[in-house]
């Protein structure tokens, strides 16, 4: 899954979906995709992510108080 980083616009690969969708994990890992040679791997903040539609991340993603 690819999300896009509000910082610098680069596109992120998500490694651990598990990890994007537990709202008790405020990071998750992924990769950057900015350029030819592909990156190590680093956590990224959940409130620093959003879809390249430009919506942000369901609530229920990253508030494990929230309930719908």
């Amino acid at each position: 899954m690819y999300l896009q980083d509000t910082r610098n616009n680069d596109m992120v690969e998500i490694l651990d979906t598990a990890q994007l969708f537990d709202p008790n994990q405020s990071l998750v890992r992924g990769r950057h995709h900015a350029g030819e040679e592909m990156p190590d791997p680093q956590d990224f903040a959940k409130a620093t992510l959003r879809f390249p539609s430009g919506e942000a991340l369901p609530r229920c993603w990253m508030d494990a108080a929230w309930r719908g």
